[in-house]
């Protein structure tokens, strides 16, 4: 590849040939940044056209912004790569957080240092350390491919940074907003069948499943016979904020578990109720697979769902969110006994000690009652 440097108004320059288009030549000229002799210019030359010719790219490595990078590594990679509920969280990381306060850096200015005072500050503001987590995994993973394959900088710098240890708070039940038995007596009460939010939240009550699940959930995944829910699909937002069906949340999420006959039996009236609909909507009516429908067949959505909570906190006067299902849930099953691994594989956590960390210290009766074993088997020794 031709190219060459020249001395312009007591600076250098470097350019080279990018080709020909319509029969013009096209060529790239830069200021060789830091170019002091005639030398120097040329070796910034020669990695200018490397860097060229091995990504395609004319990318100013001296002058690239943190906030043109992340742009482009966006639109370039996440965008076409990953789900777009990830695109649209990245996207607000890097709005609302990281281009604030370094993106007018130049990419190759950004130093370990500067980076740990960026999440050090993110820490002192009161952001917690999941929020910090993310903070760093998405500047960690735009700048590895800055390393490559982009070849913008030499080295991550992000992997030197470490979240500050913060000591993690235990949740309690208020904090997870556990619901006591009365108050789903309370919620059961008010909601009739002619109610929208009747069936997911009888779905959410009896399986744990969360609220992209319990929308997304279709007739096809679930076996009244047998009395199984497999779950397989979930319902997500694309970047214009319109509901899709997609992928469960992670691996783990992929499962199929058994629910038990009171369950059965709502979904069993459920699905007659969306029978006689059919016929009395006609062409009207929008037919789908979908378990949780309006009247006319629409599709539940997570959005209505959270309209409904809110509902139910301001008519009930109780502190209620769709997600206080999956916790109650599961915090019941443990207060009964049931097996952790079970709870694990039917709320969809990776790994049992997930569930064991979540909700084990919540439960004061399995504490007692662990109590009350030991106690059963030193009487048995007779110790006194």
């Amino acid at each position: 590849m031709k190219g060459g440097v020249r001395k312009r108004y007591g600076s250098w320059y470097y350019y080279f040939d990018l080709g020909t288009v319509e029969g013009v030549r096209k060529k790239h000229e830069r200021k060789a940044e830091g170019a002091e002799t005639r030398s120097e210019a040329l070796r910034i030359l020669r990695k200018a056209i490397t860097e060229y010719e091995n990504t395609g790219r004319v990318f100013e490595p001296s002058k690239t912004s943190v906030h043109d990078y992340l742009d482009f590594w966006l639109k370039e990679y996440v965008e076409i790569n990953l789900s777009p509920n990830t695109w649209s969280n990245y996207k607000s990381v890097i709005d609302n957080h990281i281009k604030p306060e370094i993106g007018s850096m130049r990419i190759r200015s950004v130093s370990p240092e500067l980076l740990q005072k960026f999440i050090n500050g993110k820490h002192r503001e009161g952001f917690a350390r999941k929020s910090l987590t993310i903070f760093h995994s998405v500047l960690n993973n735009a700048l590895r491919q800055a390393v490559h394959p982009y070849k913008l900088i030499e080295d991550n710098p992000m992997q030197y940074v470490s979240v500050p240890r913060v000591e993690r708070k235990k949740a309690t039940k208020e904090d997870l907003k556990i619901l006591t038995l009365p108050t789903i007596q309370k919620i059961t009460n008010f909601l009739d069948e002619s109610n929208t939010f009747y069936i997911p939240f009888h779905i959410g009550f009896g399986t744990g499943m969360r609220v992209s699940e319990v929308c997304g959930l279709m007739w096809e995944m679930v076996d009244l016979d047998k009395g199984t829910i497999e779950v397989n699909k979930a319902m997500v937002t694309d970047k214009e904020g319109q509901w899709y069906l997609g992928p469960p949340k992670n691996v783990s999420s992929y499962r199929k578990f058994k629910i038990g006959g009171s369950l059965i039996a709502i979904l069993r009236k459920h699905k007659t109720w969306q029978n006689k609909n059919k016929l009395k909507y006609g062409e009207h009516y929008t037919d789908s697979d979908f378990v949780c429908t309006k009247e006319n067949g629409e599709y539940t959505s997570p959005g209505s769902i959270k309209w409904s909570g809110r509902n139910l906190r301001d008519k009930l006067d109780i502190e209620f969110n769709f997600h206080s299902l999956r916790h109650t849930h599961a915090t019941l099953l443990l207060e009964r006994g049931a097996v952790i691994k079970d709870i694990q594989k039917k709320l969809g956590h990776a790994r049992a000690s997930i569930t064991i960390d979540t909700y084990s210290h919540l439960t004061e009766k399995m504490q007692d009652e662990t109590v009350d074993i030991f106690e059963g088997i030193t009487n048995e020794l007779n110790l006194d």
